[in-house]
């Protein structure tokens, strides 16, 4: 038996059902909120979507397969090229909806914030968990924190003024990294009520003002002031969400695949034809599958990010264990402000639901990340297997 083969057959594979489950019941309910559209090119997005499964299918089992070591030197040119999509993305993006973070790379529309959260886990891995190996002097706290913040605000910061939610997770991105890389809570505390001084200023000085209208209006819904809700401005939508989700009961009113509207269907007569199955995908589901399906959906995702915490569990190196941490948590921000902005109780961002979503660039880069998980779990006897067979030849050469 090879050794690829047998990297093969210790893969994951519960967590690749999982994600296979996943991954079908998203293109399912893309059906469900685009096939029936007059335009052809939105009707077929849940083809579409079976594409860029089949892109990402590759680059999850060969980094599966690959030893994550790689990232050691291989995190800063990521890292690099990740700063460098973002600045072609302030000189040459496309705005889409007062958003732009969108590029254009031989005729496929790109998201290169995407590409640097990618290249950023790695990044802080490599700081939060090798550099301390490397040389002693890393080994105090607020050094380490200081190199891991500043190559993580400069992504940020290029991101979070045209594409706010991809800036935010950023942040528990970082909490949780220095969580697990050994940073003393007196720091993670200090600079969690350091970020809260300054969301005030973020707010009113650095968002802008149809960002800022987003913020108001989930306000206005959720401390029960319809007179303040602006439903034919940026609370259209979110009024309209809301009625979706709380007229849709434990039973849901049934997937309606026909062509036909349907008056019951709300999603079908006043969502956004371009953002039904993208970002509002998860009121979707919650329209037509009601609590049950919602909490099928939910319960799914919980179930691969406690696989993801086991494997980290059982890494081989601080590394490893930062990897999958990153991961994680990158896929828990976007279920919980996806899903909370679905059911009125966090602004509207536009994060996609992970597995869920349409998304070309999202989805690639989240099988990539998938795949660097169960790299993690195929190597995670590789250092001891080393240590037991040079620990052999020793007592055979002693005999």
């Amino acid at each position: 038996m090879t050794p690829l083969f047998k990297k093969f057959l210790g893969i994951n594979w519960i967590l690749i059902i999982t994600m296979a489950g996943l991954l079908t019941f998203g293109v399912y309910a893309i059906f469900n909120a685009s096939s029936f559209r007059e335009s052809t090119d939105l009707a077929l997005k849940w083809r579409q979507q079976i594409t860029w499964i089949g892109l990402g299918i590759p680059f999850l089992f060969v980094t599966a397969l690959i030893d994550y070591k790689w990232v050691r030197w291989a995190c800063w040119p990521m890292y690099l090229a990740g700063i460098g999509g973002l600045v072609y993305l302030k000189l040459f993006g496309i705005e889409i909806n007062g958003n732009k973070n969108w590029v254009n790379i031989g005729g496929l529309s790109m998201q290169p914030s995407q590409f640097a959260i990618m290249a950023g886990i790695v990044m802080l891995a490599v700081v939060f968990g090798e550099l301390p190996r490397m040389a002693p002097v890393f080994r105090r706290p607020w050094l380490r924190i200081l190199i891991g913040g500043l190559l993580a605000s400069i992504p940020a910061a290029l991101v979070i003024k045209e594409d706010l939610g991809s800036g935010l997770v950023w942040a528990p991105v970082f909490l949780s990294m220095m969580l697990v890389g050994s940073i003393p809570f007196r720091y993670i505390i200090t600079i969690i009520l350091s970020a809260l001084c300054v969301i005030p200023i973020l707010y009113f000085f650095i968002l802008k003002p149809y960002q800022q209208a987003r913020i108001d209006q989930t306000w206005y819904l959720l401390t029960n002031q319809p007179e303040k809700v602006d439903t034919r401005g940026h609370g259209w939508v979110p009024n309209f969400v809301q009625t979706a989700v709380a007229s849709a009961g434990f039973e849901g009113k049934g997937p309606l695949s026909e062509k036909v509207q349907d008056q019951r269907s709300i999603h079908r007569m006043f969502y956004p034809e371009a953002e039904a199955f993208s970002d509002y995908i998860f009121s979707v589901i919650c329209e037509e599958f009601g609590f049950r399906g919602a909490l099928l959906l939910l319960s799914s995702i919980a179930l691969l990010l406690v696989q993801g915490i086991f494997i980290a569990f059982y890494s081989r190196d601080q590394v490893g264990r930062l990897l999958v941490v990153g991961v994680v948590t990158m896929l828990f921000a976007h279920t919980f402000q996806n899903a909370g902005m679905n059911l009125c109780i966090l602004p509207v961002i536009g994060l996609p639901m992970p597995f869920i979503s349409y998304g070309g660039t999202f989805m690639i880069v989240t099988l990539f990340l998938m795949g660097m998980i169960q790299s993690v779990w195929v190597h995670r006897n590789t250092s001891s297997v080393k240590k037991s067979k040079l620990g052999s030849r020793q007592n055979e050469d002693e005999d």
